[in-house]
């Protein structure tokens, strides 16, 4: 998972016959129930490849750049890299890690609003030359610490800076100056990135921002610069229905704005779109409290009770995103028997082992009754930062193991890429 980039043995099991990931996880908390209880991740390898398979179907044109950032399990990467993606990465951690997989230095970006100049020389030393700028003190280390860079001009979207509290990108406004400057100091603008979120429910957010990148187009090309590739960002969150909803968009401005005669280069950096739902997590409840809906008040005989559940697990580990300001979806209940299905549901909430106020991992779901013990299971966590030692508050901590699976169905794809793909996961089963 996250933070694994020193791990240096991946073991993937081959489900034959059958076997399903949910077989898998019974499996494992079968041997939990035995041992410690300990929380433990299972990956479906092959969702990675459904979901490329469903990009290359949906937006053929656009080829996508994986962002290192959203989980940098070396497994992860070496299977998007054998598929043919490009990556993403925001420091010299993750463009050693994708290097060393064999990840050819043109297909690197260097992204990252406030770069390091010991991480712009380890990009120059290594031949990744595409990286990401949006300002002139940005523009004046990479200058100084690799002048023979190709740059792509960050402009900011109103959609990105609704969502965060410090505006990132350089401004249309500014675009100008910016490009002036690239002039004046030799270094090479080839295009313009922009990020709109997934979490941006108006999609008129493309227009505005394919119209502000076409402008900087212009600009640069006025100026001398070979203005030849277009990153529209990473905001996709997984869905094949926000996917199609985005291509539906894009598609026709994309032919207004940059005609495939034009010779311009779309790329996107879709990063959770690949591995949230790759990755599942299992963890144990530790403990429980039965509490009144109001906190204030005693709780009576005639009340419906609320519990409250604690975990093994929370922010401070492999819930590290909430503290980001990610939202936890409420887990599914890992059933032993199928009389659980009929039980009752009851309001509850859950929270991480540190007893710290801020370790509240979902204010709000709906459970059956449960007991310490028992085990839930968390979908769609490929994304969450699992794994992530910097987010431990025991820097001792033994992070969760991962049981790396792939069935026999999706190892037998057809195309040339996959084929490519099998010779490596033959290697590592």
């Amino acid at each position: 998972m996250k933070g694994l980039a020193d791990e240096p043995n991946h073991m993937i099991e081959l489900l034959e016959g059958g076997t399903t990931l949910e077989d898998v996880i019974d499996g494992h908390v079968y041997e939990q129930a035995l041992a410690e209880k300990s929380v433990f991740v299972v990956s479906d390898l092959g969702s990675l490849m459904r979901q490329h398979a469903q990009w290359q179907l949906t937006m053929p044109q656009i080829r996508p750049y994986y962002q290192v950032q959203s989980n940098s399990s070396p497994v992860v990467i070496e299977v998007l890299a054998s598929l043919g993606l490009g990556f993403v990465c925001a420091d010299k951690a993750e463009v050693s890690l994708v290097l060393d997989h064999g990840v050819p230095p043109d297909n690197i970006i260097f992204s990252g609003v406030c770069k390091q100049l010991s991480h712009i020389k380890h990009a120059a030393k290594n031949g990744v030359d595409l990286l990401v700028c949006d300002s002139e003190t940005e523009l004046c280390k990479i200058a100084r610490s690799h002048p023979k860079a190709r740059l792509l001009v960050q402009v900011t979207t109103w959609a990105q800076a609704a969502e965060t509290s410090m505006e990132f990108g350089c401004s249309l406004k500014s675009c100008r100056h910016l490009l002036e400057a690239a002039k004046d100091l030799g270094v090479q603008v080839v295009g313009v990135t922009f990020h709109i979120p997934s979490s941006c429910k108006d999609l008129q957010a493309y227009t505005h921002a394919l119209s502000d990148a076409r402008c900087v187009f212009d600009m640069g090309a006025e100026l001398g610069f070979n203005m030849s590739i277009l990153d529209i960002g990473g905001g996709f969150s997984g869905s094949e229905f926000q996917l199609k909803q985005v291509h539906t968009t894009v598609r026709l401005l994309l032919d207004a704005y940059f005609p495939t005669l034009s010779g311009v280069q779309v790329i996107a950096q879709p990063g959770s779109y690949y591995v949230s739902s790759a990755f599942t997590l299992a963890v144990n409840v530790i403990g429980k409290k039965v509490v009144a809906r109001d906190w204030n008040d005693e709780l009576t005989p005639d009340d419906e009770p609320e519990f409250l559940y604690y975990l093994n697990d929370g922010v401070y580990g492999s819930f590290s995103s909430k503290l980001l300001g990610s939202t936890i979806p409420a887990p599914a209940v890992h059933k032993v028997s199928s009389s659980r299905a009929e039980e009752p549901v009851f309001s509850s909430s859950l929270w991480g082992p540190s007893c710290d106020s801020l370790d509240q991992l979902v204010d709000h779901c709906l459970l059956p009754e449960l007991s310490p013990g028992d085990w839930l299971v968390f979908n769609n966590m490929g994304a969450a930062g699992l794994g992530d030692i910097s987010s431990f508050s025991d820097r001792s901590a033994i992070r969760p193991p991962v049981y790396y699976t792939v069935s026999t169905a999706d190892c037998n794809q057809s195309d040339s890429k996959q084929k490519n793909l099998e010779k490596h996961m033959s290697k590592m089963l």
